[in-house]
């Protein structure tokens, strides 16, 4: 999959990322717990922000033929620090490289210090991380464990934090 593209999603795309985050939402529930809503969706508040607050951006990565595979949302971007409030890969891209790709792109686009979550019991995403924190930032990046905000019945989540050099 070496025809990669990276693109900031806009309204047009909702569609798309909807059914994206429709999958996301159900590879999550492994970790949170969550069932569906009645009507088989999943809470969408943050699909929503990404489209619509000036301080988030959501992208959309696609490959050959225009195939959707994966989606990223990012929060943070008026603050000091960008939070990858969100990544997604469909099952059938993993373990091509689409994954650390999408997101140097991304991080490349919003230079400063980043951090992402993700939980302790998903093996895949903290290896994920982990290499692309080493990646992106070499061995000076910091991990630490931290409560999940209004649902004190889950572990906490780990967040990784870097800050890639700039370019000169």
């Amino acid at each position: 999959m070496s025809d990669l593209t990276v693109r900031l999603a806009t309204t047009a795309d909702r569609p798309v990322l909807e059914r994206l985050w429709l999958m996301f939402s159900h590879d999550m529930s492994e970790f949170d717990g969550l069932l569906p809503n009645p009507d088989g969706t999943f809470r969408d508040e943050r699909l929503h922000q990404a489209l619509t607050d000036p301080g988030w951006a959501a992208y959309l990565v696609t490959t050959t033929g225009n195939a959707p595979a994966a989606f990223a949302f990012v929060r943070g971007l008026t603050g000091p620090t960008r939070v990858l409030n969100s990544f997604f890969v469909a099952r059938g891209a993993r373990r091509s490289g689409i994954g650390l790709r999408a997101v140097q792109e991304i991080v490349a686009r919003h230079p400063g210090p980043w951090e992402v979550a993700f939980q302790d019991t998903n093996p895949t995403a903290v290896h994920f991380w982990r290499r692309v924190a080493t990646r992106l930032a070499g061995p000076a990046w910091t991990e630490q464990h931290r409560p999940v905000p209004g649902r004190p019945d889950l572990p906490p989540d780990t967040w990784i934090s870097f800050s890639p050099p700039t370019s000169p």
